[in-house]
């Protein structure tokens, strides 16, 4: 029995098995719990033949997923991404037809990424199929890795919000607490003693005062499990910062789940850890009267999620919620947020527009009118304690001058108001957070009173009013130097310039606009002309391909032919062998590239098969000629060694596994038509060829 697909797996299986033969390599971008690991081991099922390397960063997460599926794969070696990275010597023996990269966003990490590479660069001809729930690093300068890995070729995309809006995850319970709030009373403590009028200080005090016993009069987490955990022995994921965490996590549950079941079982997992495996199996098979817990790891049948772990990337969060929603459950899964993700970080947001674009593109799932709020049901526990510390946090702000005064001495301290968006001052200011909104004021997006007077006060220090336009003017500068240096704007992904601007993650960044928006849409004129004038170059893979074929054209006239071998690289440092090599055996060449091609002796059969049939040709000349093909082991014929050839020919034959020369069927039936005898032997030969000679 093979692999059955969801249909939303099998429109991205088609469009992803369509783009591996146009261009070798396809990115498949689903959310967790969507079974797109699947869409891969359909295509090793598919092609039992080829031989496919997986990478992922757990090895038990790879054998969980065969387990589900009940099924081997002989064709498939696995290999964690750390694995690969230890054993980097061994990558050229590896000769792979297919590579999976599954989390391949993961590839960004430094060590990681190095070994990835290698393993492309030594297997240009394997077709690579990438696996994650996103291509963004959003803590690292928010790289894109299916423009790095994949050149963009992305063959299905879709974001959390779309899946749950058409029905293939389910739409979860969202419930909001919190277990700890001392840390945020003491930071908040410390702004309102920044604060230079003490009318405001004594005001904001009695807010901090109000909000400290809303918050221990609120419902402990042991009555907030109980009134929303409706399984009281279900299985529940908690996501927790790291070990250290976990465990300070683990002494409270006796406390938070009494209510629930007493005695709770607790199974604690690393996710790059295998020596948890024993734990993660326990938990998966746990059937128990008990209510079951799981810090970290993902798996498929579970009745919701516990938030602990606070994270200021929305992707990171949509991962976590996703853990509790699988495709085909039929279950409504229940969300504990308790580290107020919801209001501090805003990342529900992200959700929230997922799901509200979901609604336009997809307006007959649900019908018209619905919106994120009639679908997506929230329960804040919480909410008195919220309006609350929303009121101080509005009465803190509006403190101009203690602002002015943190801006001023950042000025003083760094030379610039460059501030970060989440920056702290030591007293808990959010300085980055208010540096944005003045700007924001100025511009009219948002309401607020900044006076002329208060304007020419953030002028004497520095105050950069358009942030878009200040990190323009920085990066065309270092452009300008770049091009002076180097003579073209040829920039690397990774470079970064002495004063630490990521100049190549900038121009890829810039690219990719381009590319989504076009050019007038991404850049003005002013600024059009300005790259113009340094020669930058927008289709990258153009002029890539320009370059190369001038220098198989110069290899051309100078031998006469382009039998380039396969390692062969130029004085320019261009690997012309392995590039002829790969359009060799792709179709995405335009027809115009083809001409031009062909013109300077391109063959798009490879060099193996034109020698196999050029020997094959004389053998069937020697047949006519003399009736049989006992050819002497030292016949040559146009200085071509036919009789050693024969007697290879024989022995592919007698031992197939042996390297060198492909032996199909195909093969084997021409030889047949013109009398091969593939079981004599060197000196029975010798012995028919003299007596035909005699």
């Amino acid at each position: 029995m093979g692999i059955n697909l969801f249909k939303h797996n099998k429109e991205a299986y088609k469009a992803a098995t369509e783009m591996l033969e146009q261009t070798g390599m396809a990115a498949i971008i689903h959310p967790t719990g969507t079974g797109k690991s699947l869409i891969a081991f359909k295509l090793a099922e598919e092609h039992p033949l080829d031989h496919f390397l997986w990478l992922s960063p757990s090895e038990y997460i790879y054998q969980t997923q065969l387990e589900n599926l009940n099924m081997k794969f002989p064709n498939i070696q696995f290999m964690s991404y750390s694995r690969l990275m230890k054993n980097e010597d061994s990558i050229e023996t590896l000769h792979p037809d297919y590579i999976i990269l599954d989390e391949f966003h993961r590839c960004g990490a430094a060590e990681w990424g190095k070994s990835v590479r290698k393993l492309l660069n030594a297997c240009p001809n394997a077709k690579r199929l990438g696996l994650s729930a996103t291509n963004i690093r959003y803590l690292d300068n928010q790289r894109n890795m299916a423009e790095e890995i994949f050149d963009g070729k992305i063959a299905s995309e879709m974001t959390l919000g779309e899946a749950i809006v058409r029905g293939i995850l389910p739409e979860p319970k969202y419930v909001i607490a919190m277990y700890s709030y001392k840390k945020e009373l003491n930071q908040l403590k410390k702004r309102i003693q920044a604060l230079s009028n003490q009318g405001l200080i004594t005001e904001n005090q009695k807010l901090l005062e109000q909000l400290r016993r809303a918050l221990e009069q609120a419902e402990g987490l042991d009555i907030v499990f109980e009134k929303h955990m409706e399984k009281k022995n279900g299985k529940y994921i908690v996501f927790c910062s790291g070990k250290e965490h976990m465990d300070e996590m683990k002494e409270q549950a006796s406390t938070w789940f009494r209510r629930v079941d007493r005695e709770p079982r607790i199974y604690t997992a690393f996710y790059n850890d295998t020596a948890t495996d024993r734990e993660f199996r326990e938990f998966k098979k746990d059937n128990s009267a008990h209510l079951k817990l799981n810090e970290g790891v993902h798996v498929d049948d579970v009745d919701g999620v516990i938030l602990l772990r606070p994270t200021v990337s929305p992707i990171i969060y949509l991962q976590q919620i996703g853990r509790a929603l699988s495709a085909g459950s039929g279950k409504t899964p229940v969300i504990f947020d308790l580290v107020n993700n919801f209001d501090s970080l805003s990342c529900i947001d992200c959700l929230k527009k997922e799901m509200e674009e979901a609604f336009v593109l997809f307006p007959t799932t649900y019908g018209k009118g619905l919106r994120f709020s009639e679908r997506f049901h929230i329960t804040d526990e919480t909410k008195d304690c919220r309006m609350l510390f929303q009121k101080l946090q509005t009465n803190l702000s509006s403190a101009w001058e203690t602002y002015y005064i943190a801006a001023r001495q950042y000025y003083r301290e760094k030379g610039n108001l460059k501030v970060p968006k989440s920056y702290l001052t030591q007293t808990g200011l959010t300085l980055g957070s208010w540096i944005q909104t003045q700007r924001r004021v100025r511009a009219g997006s948002v309401t607020g009173n900044l006076s002329e007077e208060k304007v020419r006060k953030l002028d004497e220090i520095g105050m950069v009013w358009d942030s878009k336009d200040q990190s323009w003017n920085e990066a065309l500068r270092e452009l300008q130097a770049y091009y002076k240096e180097h003579g073209n704007l040829d920039v690397k992904a990774r470079y970064v310039t002495e004063n630490g601007f990521r100049l190549g993650r900038w121009v890829c960044n810039l690219r990719t606009k381009v590319k989504n928006k076009g050019l007038d849409q991404a850049l003005t004129k002013e600024q059009q002309g300005e790259l113009e004038k340094l020669g930058m170059i927008w289709d990258r893979n153009g002029e890539k391909w320009e370059e190369y074929f001038r220098e198989a054209q110069g290899y051309y006239l100078e031998h006469g032919d382009l039998e380039v071998p396969v390692k062969y690289v130029t004085e320019n440092g261009v690997p012309l062998g392995r590039w002829l090599a790969e359009i060799g055996s792709q179709t995405a060449l335009t027809e115009e590239q083809r001409g031009r091609l062909e013109k300077i002796g391109f063959c798009k059969e490879k060099k193996t098969v034109r020698q196999w049939n050029e020997k094959y040709a004389l053998a069937k000349r020697y047949y006519e000629e003399f009736g049989d093909l006992n050819v002497p082991v030292s016949y040559c014929v146009n200085g071509v060694k036919l009789g050693r050839w024969i007697s290879n020919v024989r022995s592919k034959r007698k031992h197939p596994g042996a390297s060198g020369m492909v032996l199909d069927e195909d093969r084997i039936r021409l030889l047949d038509r013109i009398g091969m005898d593939w079981k004599m032997s060197w000196e029975l030969q010798w012995i028919h060829v003299n007596l035909k000679e005699d």
